[in-house]
């Protein structure tokens, strides 16, 4: 079944490219997925998920796809609903549909790949898959600066591939493992010496895809210049691929990252502060929620960073799931507000906040929507994001006793004000956008709402952010699991 979810949005490639209805095939692709990812919720430890055959011998690497854990499963969910919205996300230019659908179909295949192999080479040949489409759907298809963007983000993620590459390489030959399934990898150990020398490349190359200060600078143009639906995957989905794996792969250089703990805080910080401060600056609504994704990254590194001061997930339950509920609730309302923004660009013909204002007259439900996303960014009590931000601050000082504050209790006291800088430019850039006297771009003459049609993708996101919001045990529960065993562990079992 997970082979499926991989096949589904590249046989539909396939269709598109022998002559299908792109938009159709496209469509139904991503519903399918969409049934079949959600349905995982409720039957993900059955076997019938599970795919490994050797594909190499020397190294031994297999296509091994599966549910690994609980947190592959919410990724998983991200994915498929990211992708059916996507889809039906954006204005595909006349004449290039194959193009356009193939490569959001591409993207989002790659996304499910990553998360879905428990084989650490394929976890990064899938995720190189993705970005394929991406440098060309901006440098082809993307608006403004895109040439620029596009060799910006090419250059940015292809370093950081290298040295992520060179960083894998590293550890699967430090661990003696004879594979490089997840199973074998995590059950090794690696001398600590190596591991501080694997755990900064890990940093730097997964850094680099994430927008770690100070390897940020491509994401806000790409976001901007990128297709509805490539921001949407991307900030929303891809960048997770190096969060994910950060976690994924801790226990093997738990001792090393100890070594760059302090590195990290002051990182996570620009993040945070520096970079919401710049995004405060910014003119432009897409520019604004390109450098709001960079600076919520911060956030997530923090629960990071809380869980190498604590040395595991044992000694700090609460980090691994801070981090995994922030990296679904960010990965969704940003995926909306994205979707918003591109219908605001198409319907006033710019993003300029100040050639904007007045838009909730002529388009009510778009501000309601976009308003919606705007307090889930904040964190807003009972949307997803509140849940993610209030784990990641209680996880930074959980365990501690009062003998003085550490480096992760202060970081997690100087990043409360990203709260209150986040609350500024998110709330301003609605006041602009929506309240205030129409002005031309806006004027309800020119300025229709969005019908039934598109307002679908965006109820769908807006919906799961009040779901997890309300309820966020929903996600939570799945976390409450142990790795899947190993089949040579379920037949030692049952001998």
């Amino acid at each position: 079944m997970s082979l499926i979810l991989i096949l589904i949005p590249i046989l539909a490639v396939i269709a598109i490219l022998m002559g299908g209805k792109a938009k159709s095939f496209a469509t139904c692709a991503a519903f399918v997925n969409l049934v079949i990812g959600l349905g995982c919720i409720f039957c993900w430890k059955a076997n019938v998920w599970d795919l490994s055959f050797e594909v190499l011998s020397k190294p031994s690497i297999h296509l091994a796809l599966g549910f690994y854990d609980g947190m592959s499963v919410i990724m998983v969910i991200l994915s498929v609903l990211v992708l059916f919205t996507a889809v039906m996300s954006g204005k595909c230019p006349e004449g290039r549909e194959k193009l356009w659908y193939s490569s959001i179909l591409l993207m989002g295949a790659g996304a499910l790949g990553a998360f879905l192999s428990t084989d650490l080479f394929f976890f990064y040949a899938f995720h190189e898959l993705a970005l394929i489409p991406t440098f060309l759907m901006i440098g082809m298809l993307g608006s403004g600066e895109r040439k620029e963007a596009a060799w910006k983000i090419t250059i940015y993620l292809a370093l950081g591939s290298i040295i992520l590459l060179a960083g894998l390489i590293w550890l699967v030959a430090a661990s003696g493992s004879e594979t490089w399934l997840f199973k074998d990898l995590l059950a090794s150990s690696i001398d600590p010496e190596a591991q501080t020398g694997i755990a900064a490349l890990l940093i730097i190359g997964f850094g680099v895809l994430i927008s770690l200060f100070p390897f940020h600078s491509w994401a806000a143009p790409a976001y901007a210049s990128a297709p509805a639906p490539v921001a949407m995957l991307h900030a929303g989905v891809l960048k997770k691929f190096g969060l994910y794996g950060l976690i994924r792969l801790y226990p093997m250089v738990s001792v090393g990252m100890q070594d760059w703990l302090g590195w990290l805080i002051v990182l996570l910080l620009c993040n945070i502060l520096w970079v919401g401060y710049v995004t405060i600056n910014q003119k432009r609504l897409d520019m604004m929620l390109g450098n709001s994704s960079v600076m919520h990254m911060g956030y997530i590194f923090l629960a990071f960073a809380a869980l190498i001061q604590a040395g595991s997930s044992d000694a700090n339950p609460l980090a691994i799931p801070a981090a995994v509920v922030l990296m679904f609730a960010h990965g969704i309302s940003i995926a909306l507000l994205f979707m918003l923004t591109d219908t605001i660009r198409r319907k006033t013909g710019t993003v300029e906040l100040a050639e904007l204002g007045g838009l909730a007259k002529s388009a009510p439900r778009l501000a309601f929507l976009f308003g919606l996303g705007a307090m889930a960014s904040i964190g807003l009590p009972g949307l997803a994001n509140f849940s993610g931000e209030v784990l990641v601050f209680l996880s930074g000082f959980h365990g501690y006793e009062g003998d003085g504050l550490g480096p992760v209790q202060i970081a997690t006291i100087l990043a409360l004000w990203g709260v209150v800088i986040s609350a500024v430019y998110m709330l301003r850039a609605y006041r602009q956008t929506f309240h205030g006297p129409s002005v031309a771009h806006t004027n309800s003459a020119h300025v229709k709402d969005f019908g039934p049609f598109c307002q679908i993708p965006a109820a769908i996101l807006a919906i799961a952010l009040l779901v997890v919001g309300i309820y966020p045990n929903c996600l939570l529960n799945l976390l409450k699991t142990e790795p899947a065993p190993s089949a040579e562990a379920e037949q030692a079992a049952s001998n």
